[in-house]
């Protein structure tokens, strides 16, 4: 599996998620999501930081987002992790 990766260009934390059926699902979260959910740095700076202290959390949010129809990429918003 792939490490999680800040991509500076779009400001989104890309990572994977290992699904129930031992499948890799590509995700997304917004520099943003992660500050307002996680307090991270508002540039993502720590972005990767964040989502690994909150690895568990965000990665149940894909897999919510995944077990209710949605397809990769999932971009995970604040209303998934609330």
């Amino acid at each position: 599996m792939s490490a999680p990766v800040f991509d500076l260009a779009s400001g989104a934390l890309r990572f994977w998620v290992l699904q129930p059926d031992e499948t890799l699902m590509g995700a997304s979260i917004s520099k943003e999501t992660l500050h307002y959910c996680f307090k991270g740095d508002r540039n993502g700076d720590n972005a990767v930081g964040t989502y690994t202290a909150n690895q568990k959390r965000i990665d149940d949010a894909v897999r919510r987002r995944v077990a209710n129809g949605s397809i990769e990429p999932v971009l995970l918003r604040e209303r998934d992790l609330t």
